[in-house]
């Protein structure tokens, strides 16, 4: 059995979205600092549509958060995409190059900024995020409507959000087939640990997204206008 944040990042923010940047290898071994802290085993790190991967002294598990035309998508595995363009694909088309890698296919953070949840795509799990603990019972009920293992990723930006959410994996070794043969089979538990802290955290965040969805509709409404 090894516990698993199925969801990390390697940097603070992503405005150069799909590519590398200097600060990848000093982020992902702060994060690694903290995974040793909550007693986990390794972290998959999943930047959103670029897969990266470095030697840190910490296992890591290949990843990558596609943003899909759907909303996000979490692939873990052996073989991710290297790189994916915003919006280019849909969450079936994911999931399915997903599988043609090997890899397993998540359904990240359901209820926040995504549609994916009524694609219809096949994916192997859900997500209980750990930016998102109000969206817990939500999730639950989701994936027994779908019949779906739940899975549990931090989606941590920053290292004291690391294994506030993780996953517990029966597996004998600690591989990347292994973590995505477990996931698509099943062998899975979600797990939460949210202190003081977290909580904390999660009210600004909750309300930081609050206002960008905000911004982006009264965006998406003045570029409609636009267009009339």
């Amino acid at each position: 059995m090894y516990a698993v944040d199925l969801h990390s990042h390697s940097r603070f923010f992503h405005a150069w979205p799909g590519r590398t940047t200097r600060y990848d290898p000093f982020g992902l071994t702060l994060n690694t600092f903290a995974a040793r802290l909550r007693g986990l085993d390794a972290l998959a790190v999943t930047n959103h549509d670029y897969s990266y991967s470095a030697e840190v002294g910490f296992p890591t598990i290949p990843g990558i958060e596609v943003s899909t035309a759907d909303g996000h998508v979490v692939v873990v595995g052996p073989d991710p995409p290297t790189r994916t363009t915003p919006g280019e694909l849909s969450a079936a088309e994911t999931v399915d190059r997903a599988h043609d890698r090997g890899c397993a296919a998540i359904l990240a953070h359901p209820y926040r900024n995504s549609n994916a949840r009524d694609s219809g795509a096949d994916f192997d799990a859900v997500e209980i995020n750990g930016k998102n603990p109000e969206h817990i019972a939500q999730t639950k009920d989701l994936a027994k409507r779908l019949g779906l293992p739940l899975v549990g990723g931090s989606d941590a930006h920053y290292l004291v959000e690391v294994g506030r959410a993780y996953t517990r994996l029966d597996i004998d070794e600690l591989t990347p087939t292994a973590v995505a043969d477990a996931i698509r089979d099943g062998r899975v538990a979600a797990m939460t640990h949210f202190g003081t802290l977290d909580k904390v955290i999660d009210r600004a965040y909750t309300k930081i997204h609050t206002e960008k969805d905000w911004l982006e509709t009264e965006e998406s409404d003045e570029t409609a206008g636009d267009r009339r």
